[in-house]
């Protein structure tokens, strides 16, 4: 039994070792402020609580954001307050959309007119505080979201919404990201 906790430490320990190696030198620090999510339009969910799975999508959603900020330097800080996030789709309960015996499971159905949206502000300072870019309503939609580039990406959890978010950063940020590199 000791061995196994050695080896797994070990394992651990040369995992963190790598993923030091392997990060990238330079990224911004990110600041994210999810406002009152429990009111936001759909973080809905099909099969699990609503709290679970809002927790998740958000937090999932903030790792992206923080890997798409990778790419600017490290001095800057980006803060971001999210007011509302409407996932594409819709949740649906699973008799109403055909499935008879769903047992009480809803199913989340993805139709060209329930595009993803979020809204939010967000400043990206420089090291000394001063504001380099800001806007303070952002509203981002993805209405080509279904016929778009996320192909490559269609089994990944939430691959509209960050898709979405790709095209926003590299519009809104290519300019800092460009003069880094």
């Amino acid at each position: 039994m000791n061995k196994l906790r050695t080896l797994s430490c070990l394992s651990c320990a040369t995992a963190v070792g790598l993923l030091a190696v392997l990060a990238p030198s330079q990224a911004a620090e990110v600041k994210i402020t999810w406002e009152e999510p429990e009111s936001y339009t759909d973080v809905r969910p099909s099969n699990e609580s609503r709290k679970r799975f809002r927790e998740r999508t958000l937090k999932q959603l903030e790792a992206h954001i923080v890997e798409l900020s990778s790419e600017l330097p490290e001095s800057q800080v980006l803060s971001m307050t999210v007011t509302n996030v409407d996932l594409a789709g819709e949740v649906w309960p699973s008799q109403f959309v055909g499935f008879a015996q769903g047992g009480g499971n809803d199913v989340r159905i993805i139709r060209r007119v329930d595009i993803p949206r979020m809204t939010f502000s967000y400043t990206l300072s420089n090291a000394e505080g001063q504001v380099i870019l800001s806007d303070e309503d952002v509203k981002l939609k993805d209405m080509d979201f279904i016929d778009s580039h996320v192909r490559h990406r269609r089994g990944e959890a939430l691959s509209y919404e960050k898709a979405m978010l790709d095209d926003w950063f590299s519009d809104t940020f290519s300019q800092q990201v460009a003069t880094t590199n």
